[in-house]
């Protein structure tokens, strides 16, 4: 029963992080960290990073953290936890910059709907050079409209 409960709340934590990110792009790469997530929404030169990719490190660290305190003195839920946020960035990563920003060309013909619908999704948020009106902060959840034209 307990590793069912460890599963549950490493699933409950994942679909979490998906609020967590909308309210941290939302109000803090869009708000007082702008500076970070600035050159995110500019066209690319071609640089492996941007100053936007730090975001990746401070999401990072409450995951290591609670792996590290989660296994001492033994293992318990706090571990789960980091795993959930850790899963959420691996999600993020391959969502964010394989798919939607073809940083690494892994996946060419996408055909799913929802896959299709976030990339919409997406581009709508970067078509917001600055840091005003933006919208579809989210990443794995963007409203229905931009699923529609895929689904036939």
């Amino acid at each position: 029963m307990m590793i069912l409960n460890y599963i549950l709340l490493t699933l409950l934590v994942f679909l979490a992080m998906e609020a967590v990110t909308w309210l941290t792009h939302k109000y803090v790469m869009h708000g007082f960290l702008w500076y970070l997530h600035r050159d995110h929404h500019q066209p690319r030169q071609n640089a492996i990073f941007e100053k936007n990719d730090l975001f990746f490190v401070l999401f990072a660290i409450p995951s290591i953290y609670l792996f590290y305190v989660g296994i001492n003195p033994e293992l318990n839920y706090k571990f789960f936890i980091g795993l959930g946020i850790l899963l959420y960035g691996i999600a993020y990563f391959l969502v964010h910059d394989v798919l939607i920003h073809r940083r690494f060309k892994w996946f060419d013909k996408i055909k799913s709907p929802y896959l299709r619908g976030l990339r919409k999704g997406h581009k709508v948020h970067h078509k917001h050079l600055n840091k005003e009106d933006g919208e579809c902060f989210g990443m794995l959840y963007v409203p229905l409209r931009y699923f529609k034209q895929y689904m036939k």
